[in-house]
């Protein structure tokens, strides 16, 4: 299936009501055709793995086109010139989430960049420096602890940025660290005590809620 068939199909899924929908939880709705990610991997999986397909999907600026080339880009042949190219052009938080979950996490680079992202300036480049960390903590099983100790003052510094969608990835990524042993759920908690002593709403309000989670009866049998 080439570039055109897809984007003929993705049209001819479109769904005007969905694209009001989607606003509405802060998607934007530029270029947007309002399909489902249900329906975007059950075409994902009818299309393989394709890596010049990607890159051409990606190309098209549409919404869903760019959450499909997540799906199907080969994780192996990502390049670090290609993810800085594709997270310079994020303009919502879904597509940015989806990039990050679906193949940035599973590029050798994933963990450079994720540093390296936490430090920019625009809000959706940031936001996937903090979504990749949260998204390596819960699938990469494999991984150190000393790692995701890395990620810990990076979230502290970042806890400060008062925007919406960097604050609640700066707040996803602590609670993932968090919840995946005892070691680091000792670790999650320590950081969060400090962010809830900065001079930041964000910063309180992160610090509360993983604290809330982090330190409730659920994740602390989960540990045992």
């Amino acid at each position: 299936m080439n570039d055109v068939r897809i984007m003929a199909t993705l049209k001819r899924l479109r769904n005007p009501r969905n694209i009001a929908g989607m606003a509405r939880f802060g998607i934007n709705p530029k270029n947007t055709l309002g399909i489902s990610i249900p329906k975007l991997r059950a075409l994902a999986k009818e299309i393989g793995r394709d890596h010049a397909l990607a890159q051409k999907l990606w190309a098209s600026g549409i919404h869903e086109a760019r959450i499909l080339a997540s799906m199907v880009d080969e994780p192996a042949r990502v390049t670090p010139a290609q993810m800085d190219r594709w997270v310079r052009g994020l303009d919502s938080w879904d597509v940015c989430d989806n990039v990050c979950g679906n193949l940035f996490d599973k590029t050798p680079h994933a963990w450079k960049k994720a540093i390296a992202w936490s430090k920019r300036s625009r809000e959706f480049e940031k936001r996937a420096g903090f979504a990749l960390m949260a998204y390596l903590a819960w699938h990469d099983k494999h991984a150190r602890d000393a790692q995701f100790e890395k990620f810990l003052p990076h979230l502290a510094r970042g806890a400060t940025d008062e925007r919406n969608f960097v604050k609640k990835a700066v707040n996803w990524a602590l609670r993932q660290i968090g919840k995946r042993n005892r070691a680091l759920n000792r670790a999650a908690i320590r950081i969060a005590r400090e962010i809830a002593q900065k001079d930041s709403r964000a910063a309180r309000w992160i610090a509360a809620d993983a604290l809330r989670e982090l330190q409730g009866a659920g994740t602390r049998q989960r540990l045992k």
